[in-house]
């Protein structure tokens, strides 16, 4: 099994040195602009972006890197070792300054991710995976292993969902999970460490509303951890192509719940994903 020891102390540092830029930002005040309706962008999301990408390519050179505020490849169809960036995942949050907000670094290799650090600057906190194999937590100079196994509650799973992007249907999937506890939060990155540090069951988007981008880390850190990442009908992610949208949602879980999970979003996902 390759170590990828390079690959994610590289991620690690350049998330660290992207989240000081973001931090810089977040003190003064800023102008938003927008990308599209409710879609915000600030200077930290571009400079934040531009320090990664050059930090990869020079590392990395004969990889493709693909970042929320670059332009995609023109390829159809891409091989080999593909990098995912989100510079700055929960603008709305960095707007909002509640600090529920992250860098994602993934890789994926043939299709596949492979590793990724989600970076929380406003508490030096950076979660790290790699999938299948282990996970872990960096928190202002002290590391501790991830585990994503088993459920809060066996009688109640405990749902964390998105502050500023939370799924209308998402009522309907709480009733008929009989689902308690929602913690709202923002990012997807800390959505996923939050579940792979205990503190939730599950996190779905049942909509093709999140990118590739927001995916590759979350999923090897979740998958790092003993936990499961697919979209809701139960198979993988797609990476590698030209259409950046998970089209058919995202479902993260622990592992003894996702396919119960699956099973009570079996009579829903038509009217999720119309």
């Amino acid at each position: 099994m390759t170590s990828w020891t390079q690959e994610i102390e590289i991620a690690s540092s350049l998330a660290r040195k992207a989240g000081e830029i973001i931090m810089n930002i977040y003190k003064q005040d800023f102008s938003v602009s927008y990308k599209g309706t409710n879609d915000p962008v600030t200077e930290a999301d571009q400079l934040a972006n531009a320090l990664i990408v050059k930090g990869l390519a020079d590392y990395f050179p004969q990889d493709v890197i693909i970042a929320e505020e670059s332009p995609l490849p023109t390829e159809s169809q891409l091989t080999g070792r593909i990098w995912y960036v989100d510079p700055l995942d929960g603008t709305k949050e960095f707007i909002a300054r509640n600090g529920e907000f992250s860098i994602m670094i993934g890789l994926t290799l043939n299709g596949q991710s492979q590793l990724g650090v989600v970076y929380r600057p406003t508490e030096d906190q950076l979660f790290a995976g790699i999938t299948d194999h282990k996970a872990w937590m960096e928190h202002q100079g002290a590391s501790h292993a991830l585990k994503a196994t088993q459920v809060k509650n066996p009688t109640a799973l405990a749902l964390v969902a998105s502050r500023s992007h939370r799924s209308p249907r998402l009522s309907e999937v709480k009733h008929t999970l009989n689902i308690q506890e929602e913690h709202p939060m923002g990012s997807v990155g800390l959505k996923i460490g939050f579940i792979a540090n205990g503190g939730a069951d599950l996190y779905m988007e049942p909509g093709p509303y999140t990118k590739s981008w927001d995916a590759c880390a979350p999923e090897a850190i979740l998958r790092g951890a003993g936990g499961c990442f697919t979209d809701i009908h139960g198979n993988p992610i797609q990476y590698g192509t030209n259409d950046v949208r998970n089209l058919h949602g995202v479902l993260a879980t622990t592992q003894d719940c996702h396919e119960r999970v699956l099973q009570a979003l079996t009579g829903l996902c038509v009217s999720c994903e119309g």
